[in-house]
């Protein structure tokens, strides 16, 4: 079955940085476009990143030139650098197969001011 698990949350001072992975398994993983979503309290699940097959990439306008996505297909792995990051980005961060229907656990992250 399909299994995705987050790991790398946690509580930063505003301006830190963080990386999370995401670890896939029970998918042809170098054939699927995979993505970062993000839910803060009390808010919808939005887009963060997306990386395609190809390692094309595709940021929300919140997190351009903070966030970075990238795969490693050896390993099944997508990984969310953040940098610069802002209270604001406070939020449980999911992994996603943008083609399937899974959501990993989640991965919590906070930003102090």
């Amino acid at each position: 079955q399909v299994q995705l698990v987050e790991s790398g949350g946690g509580l930063v001072q505003a301006g830190g940085s963080l990386r999370l992975s995401c670890a896939a398994s029970g998918i042809i993983f170098n054939a699927n476009t995979m993505t970062w979503y993000r839910q803060a309290p009390g808010k919808q699940r939005d887009l963060v990143a997306s990386i395609s097959a190809d390692g094309r990439t595709v940021y929300a306008n919140s997190v351009k030139g903070r966030f970075t996505i990238s795969r490693d297909n050896a390993k099944n792995t997508v990984d969310l650098q953040m940098n610069s990051l802002l209270p604001e980005d406070t939020a449980v961060y999911y992994c996603k197969i943008l083609s399937q229907p899974y959501w990993g656990q989640g991965t919590q992250v906070t930003v102090s001011s």
